[in-house]
């Protein structure tokens, strides 16, 4: 038998996976941008030129690309633990 709405509590793993995410979101955003400034030096303008600038420009666009990867894969990890986790849960009284 399901358990009534009034025998049923806001699941704290829920709450908490919440606020991850929240504080996850802010630093990722930070972390996909932090290398946006030397990429924008580098591939905007000459600013180095040579058979050497264009494999650092490669190698630092190649590892912008996977920062943001790695860093969407970790967001999109807690937001696929969060989906699996249910909103309530039975009342520890509820559940004898």
């Amino acid at each position: 038998m399901a358990p009534e709405p009034s025998d049923m509590a806001s699941n704290s793993r829920r709450e908490e996976l919440l606020r991850a995410l929240t504080k996850v979101r802010m630093h990722a955003a930070r972390l996909e941008a932090a290398l946006d400034p030397a990429h924008a030096a580098f591939t905007g303008k000459a600013v180095w030129t040579g058979p050497t600038a264009r494999a650092f420009t490669e190698e630092l666009t190649g590892r912008r690309a996977r920062l943001r990867t790695l860093t969407r894969r970790i967001v999109e990890d807690l937001e696929d633990e969060l989906r699996a986790v249910p909103e309530n849960t039975a009342r520890p009284s509820a559940a004898r």
